[in-house]
């Protein structure tokens, strides 16, 4: 049974590890660890140190309120994968092509369902954001295709620019771009509002 959790105490378990990341790699960037005779940059150190910390986190969260959105599930699942692969590797790319992943991956399912003439994001976010049918049809074709714009986004920058511009791109341009994204959606949430519909 879901349970209502603290927001603060949401936001930081939500939050709390991408922070932690960043601040780990501003500390660490620089220096670089033998481990086993093995040499490891900044980067790998802090990715091997954020992965435990997410699926903790998520856990927690999952404890506390009783539930995890399928993004949530699979978001921790491919932190798990893309960053136990590049630390195993000693490779930074698999970790900066995570979110291309995540992105890839929910704009295929959200076509997925669209093909299907379901708004499977309606699943996600029904609780938070109340539309009518069409409404959610429409939502739901818009968030697809800025999840592809997200992904290839994300694949220029990693493979542009420098790791420092990525980190900073993954920690504040993605979230920065998804708020954005959302409150240029207003004049949908209001045209598609229930309400309106049971006023008329």
């Amino acid at each position: 049974m879901a349970e209502r959790i603290n927001p603060v105490v949401k936001a930081v378990l939500e939050w709390g590890p991408i922070a932690a990341f960043f601040l780990g790699y501003v500390k660490l960037k620089d220096e670089t660890f033998t481990v086993a005779g093995t040499d490891y940059q900044g980067f790998i150190i802090v990715t091997a140190a954020f992965i435990p910390l997410m699926v903790i986190c998520t856990g927690l969260l999952w404890w506390l309120s009783g539930k995890l959105s399928k993004m949530q599930v699979a978001t921790v699942v491919l932190v798990v994968v893309f960053g136990g692969l590049s630390v195993w590797l000693n490779d930074d790319r698999f970790f900066k092509m995570k979110p291309t992943m995540i992105y890839l991956l929910f704009g295929v399912l959200l076509g997925i369902g669209l093909l299907r003439g379901q708004s499977w994001l309606r699943l996600v976010l029904e609780e938070a954001i109340p539309l009518q049918d069409e409404g959610w049809m429409i939502l739901t074709r818009r968030v697809m295709a800025f999840f592809f714009a997200l992904a290839i986004a994300n694949e220029a920058v990693w493979r542009l620019m420098s790791t420092d511009a990525w980190v900073n791109f993954k920690t504040f341009g993605l979230p920065l771009a998804i708020f954005v994204f959302f409150m240029t959606q207003s004049g949908l949430f209001k045209r598609y509002n229930p309400e309106r519909k049971d006023e008329a």
